[in-house]
């Protein structure tokens, strides 16, 4: 991909400052958290607290090497890209943006959902509205789970992660987690309003890449195909396969491969987030989702 002259102040960079041991626990909370490990979560609050909230000694200090201060650069202008894009979609909308922030960090740091650690995956925090990236991440993602990583596929996942602020200022996040701590809602329930709310996620990326393409021109041959290699290596049947050998579609929590594909695409290929109400066409007709 074509890089832009946009950088953004909203971005953290922890790396090199020495990090913190596991979480305090083990057990099932450990079971849960390999669970979603490298799913591109969206709220994982309730896996971060439970799980304890300590860290152990601090790591020794390093210097940022070359190579580190260019992933600053890029993770900078992929926060400014989507800062520009998402304030022109809310003004279209009559709506008003507010940026999220972004943190790189090392092995673990905190969070305002709890302790961060690299095992978790990049995640938003509804929180303290910051998206959290340990760039380890896509070293596992291209070694186990065998997509096509490069720039772009790092663009993907920011921007779903980004959708994740977009549907929280929006409130769907708001009403999604209202919907699960009711009570009323049943395990399967459950599941499918998280595959609606990850596939809307994946949908808002596709708008994102979309109107940002419009903007800057910055796609270049091969880079969608990234995102969708990356998309495609986080769906809920990947992982079953690649961790249990098998799948359990009733399990998921985010969407098969093709789903995630499908969903990012339509985001491109329409550019429209009224075209993205995941929850309708998923669940049913009562329009809970929609922008």
């Amino acid at each position: 991909m074509r890089w832009t002259g946009d950088r953004s102040g909203n971005l953290d960079d922890r790396r090199g400052m020495g990090g913190g041991g596991g979480l305090i626990g083990g057990g099932l909370g450990s079971l849960i958290i390999a669970a979603i490990v490298f799913f591109l979560g969206g709220d994982p609050s309730a896996v971060l607290q439970s799980s304890g909230q300590g860290m152990g000694a601090p790591t020794s200090q390093r210097e940022l090497s070359q190579e580190d201060l260019k992933v600053r650069e890029f993770v900078s202008m992929l926060t400014a890209e989507n800062e520009q894009s998402w304030n022109e979609i809310f003004k279209e909308k009559g709506l008003q943006y507010r940026p999220v922030k972004v943190v790189l960090f090392e092995q673990a740091t905190q969070s305002g959902c709890g302790t961060a650690q690299s095992a978790m995956g990049p995640f938003y925090c509804p929180t303290d509205e910051t998206i959290y990236m340990d760039m380890s991440f896509f070293n596992e993602l291209r070694n186990r789970f065998g997509a096509d990583v490069g720039e772009f596929s790092v663009a993907y996942v920011m921007a779903h992660e980004m959708g994740h602020h977009v549907q929280n200022l929006l409130g769907i996040l708001d009403k999604v987690h209202s919907r699960r701590q009711s009570g009323q809602l049943s395990e399967s329930q459950i599941n499918a309003e998280s595959v609606a709310t990850e596939l809307q996620a994946d949908f808002l990326a596709g708008v994102w890449a979309k109107k940002t393409e419009s903007r800057e021109k910055f796609l270049e041959p091969g880079d969608l195909e990234q995102a969708i290699s990356a998309a495609e290596a986080v769906g809920d049947d990947n992982i079953q396969r690649q961790t249990s050998g098998y799948v359990n579609q009733e399990s998921f929590t985010h969407g098969s491969s093709a789903q995630r594909k499908e969903w990012f695409m339509r985001g491109y290929t329409t550019g429209d987030i009224n075209a993205g109400d995941t929850f309708s066409e998923l669940i049913g007709n009562q329009r809970r989702g929609r922008f």
